[in-house]
């Protein structure tokens, strides 16, 4: 998970070729992917990154597992200094592809 995230931030803040994409169908699920597709219509935002912008930063949690998943929390770090803010993501992986399956706002984690 930490390297995905790493790579993807590191792409979408690039923004000179389709790396992000290649990461996307790469670590994602199809049905994840398609699912991020609609959500970034509706929203006009990145997906993975519930968001706009790019984070300045980001951190990975593992949280806990069962039903054949991992489920792990994504903070991203928005901004610098005193004044960053953070919003969380709930990322859950399937145990037996190790492919990202859902990605959604976490605020109970906030």
């Amino acid at each position: 998970m930490a390297d995905f995230y790493g790579a993807y931030i590191d792409a979408v803040s690039d923004g000179t070729d389709d790396l992000a994409e290649h990461l996307r169908a790469h670590y994602l699920t199809e049905d994840l992917r398609q699912r991020l597709a609609a959500w970034e219509e509706t929203n006009h935002a990145d997906g993975v990154l519930r968001a706009q912008d790019v984070p300045t930063g980001w951190e990975v949690r593992y949280h806990d597992s069962g039903a054949g998943h991992l489920f792990t929390t994504v903070t991203l770090t928005w901004g610098t200094g005193p004044g960053a803010g953070h919003s969380q993501l709930a990322v859950q992986s399937d145990l037996a592809t190790k492919l990202i399956s859902d990605i959604e706002n976490n605020p109970s984690e906030s």
